[in-house]
C-alpha cells in the first residue's frame, strides 16, 4: 500500500496556524513588557515620593540611605551618580559622595609619607568622622566603601585589598598582585612579617618571598627593621597599631629604615 500524501490544503492551514500562534505569542510579549514598564513607573514613581517625603532621613542616616539605594538598584536608578539629575537635587547625594571623596583623598595624601599610601578602613573612618566635626553628616564604612568605588572608576589609584574581614584601603598607583595581597592578610595580626613566616604559612620558595617584600619596600609601604632578633621583620605601618594611634614624620619613618 503507498501511503498517502498530505495535501496543499492541509499544509495550508497548519502555516496558517503556526503563523497565528506566533502572532499571539508576539502580541503577548508586547503586553507583558506595557505591563512591566508601568509597573516600573508606578514604582518609581513610589520611589521619587519616598524620597520627597524622607530626604533627611536618607541624607543623614546611613542605614536609612542604605536601605534607599537598595530600593533604587531594583530599576536600575544610580541614586550616587554625580551631576544634576533628579537623585542628585532632590537628595543632595551625588555632593555628599563628592565630597566625601575629596575628603578621603585628603586624608590619604596626609598620611602617605607614613603608610605609603595603604590605610585600614577602620582608620580611613575615624579621620574622615573626626575632620568632619560633630555637628556634619553622619557618615559609615558603607558610605567609604561607595565613595572609593567611584574613586577607582576615575582611574586615580584608589582601590580595596581585603584583609582581616574588612579593607585596606590603597590610594597609590603602585601594582599589587594576588601575592602581595596574601603576604598583606598575613602581615594583619602583627603588623609584620618576616621572610621566614611566609616560607612556612605559604610555603614559598624564599626569592619569591623576598621579591614580594622587597616590592612593598620600593613603593613605601613596608618598613624594614633590620634589627630585630632572629631575622629582618617587614613591617606594615598601615597595619602597625601603635603607628596609627599618633601621627610620624617623615624623619622618624626614615630612622626605621636602614
Amino acid at each position: 500500500m503507498h501511503r498517502r500524501g498530505v495535501g496543499a490544503g492541509a499544509i495550508a492551514k497548519k502555516k496558517l496556524a503556526e503563523a497565528k500562534y506566533k502572532e499571539r505569542g508576539t502580541v503577548l510579549a508586547e503586553d507583558q513588557i506595557v505591563q512591566m514598564s508601568k509597573q516600573l513607573e508606578t514604582f518609581k514613581s513610589n520611589l521619587e515620593e519616598f524620597a520627597s517625603k524622607h530626604k533627611q532621613e536618607i541624607r543623614k542616616n546611613p542605614q536609612f540611605r542604605v536601605q534607599f539605594q537598595e530600593m533604587c538598584a531594583t530599576i536600575g536608578v544610580d541614586p550616587l551618580a554625580s551631576g544634576k539629575g533628579f537623585w542628585s537635587e532632590m537628595l543632595g547625594v551625588g555632593d555628599f559622595y563628592y565630597e566625601l571623596g575629596v575628603q578621603i583623598i585628603e586624608v590619604c595624601l596626609a598620611l602617605k609619607h607614613r603608610n605609603g599610601g595603604l590605610i585600614t578602613l577602620d582608620e580611613l573612618h575615624q579621620r574622615v568622622l573626626k575632620g568632619r566635626g560633630k555637628y556634619a553628616q553622619d557618615v559609615s564604612q558603607d558610605d567609604l566603601v561607595r565613595a572609593i568605588k567611584k574613586l577607582k572608576v576615575m582611574g586615580n589609584g584608589f582601590g580595596m585589598i581585603p584583609v582581616g574581614g574588612s579593607y585596606l584601603v590603597q590610594s597609590v598607583p603602585a601594582e599589587l598582585n594576588m601575592d602581595h595581597t596574601v603576604v598583606l592578610q598575613l602581615a594583619e595580626k602583627k603588623g609584620y612579617v618576616t621572610v621566614s613566616e611566609i616560607k612556612g604559612s605559604l610555603k614559598w620558595e624564599k626569592e619569591r618571598a623576598c621579591h614580594v617584600l622587597d616590592h612593598l619596600l620600593k613603593e613605601g609601604l613596608a618598613w624594614l627593621d633590620s634589627q630585630a632578633a632572629g631575622e629582618a621583620q617587614y613591617w606594615l605601618p598601615a597595619l602597625f597599631s601603635e603607628l596609627t594611634s599618633r601621627d610620624v614624620t617623615p624623619e622618624e619613618a626614615n630612622q626605621m629604615t636602614p
